[in-house]
């Protein structure tokens, strides 16, 4: 099904997707994503990129204070009040691992998490080693029969990915240098 993110009801038929346990292509505030209801969508994500299982995806939460229920690390208020906005943080889980969590600046987006009740996965909309594609054309061509529901906000030419930063050993490392430039008194 391809919906238009416009539409008065896209917040909750893309919302009902993910409850139900669907695969949808959704724009983000970064750039188009496979998205999924944590933990039941990781399969559905890997079957569709063919990726390695062993590589997790970004977990998406509705607002910065969902953080707290999902890990013991307290962030510091500076990197904390980058979110809402394109910016991933690794920190550790409840569960004695890591887990790479964004809270995106999106509303439409946040308004769909919020509904859903848990994390939304995100990574981009690509095979496994290959481009993210960011034209609406290319995505329904590529993935139309793969996933359940693509929400279409027209073409993301411009769109980069979020910036990823490793924040679990108490200190501040860039992984990955997205959207958002982090103010060089946060990273050590």
């Amino acid at each position: 099904m391809l919906i238009q993110k416009n539409n008065p009801e896209s917040i909750e038929i893309t919302a009902t997707y993910l409850r139900n346990k669907k695969l949808v292509i959704i724009p983000t505030d970064t750039i188009y994503g496979f998205s999924g209801i944590v933990p039941e969508g990781n399969k559905l994500i890997i079957k569709a990129k063919g990726r390695d299982e062993g590589k997790p995806f970004i977990q998406l939460i509705s607002c910065p204070e969902d953080l707290e229920r999902y890990s013991p690390d307290i962030l510091p208020k500076d990197l904390k009040a980058l979110w809402p906005g394109a910016v991933t943080i690794i920190v550790r889980n409840n569960s004695g691992g890591t887990t790479a969590f964004r809270c995106p600046g999106d509303m439409w987006l946040r308004s769909i998490i919020q509904k859903t009740g848990k994390p939304i996965y995100s990574t981009s909309v690509n095979k496994a080693g290959e481009a993210a594609l960011n034209t609406i054309s290319e995505i329904c061509t590529i993935f139309g029969m793969t996933a359940d529901l693509i929400v279409d906000n027209g073409d993301s030419n411009e769109s980069i990915a979020s910036t990823i930063i490793d924040a679990t050993n108490g200190s501040c490392r860039i992984i990955r240098q997205g959207a958002v430039k982090i103010p060089t008194h946060l990273i050590t």
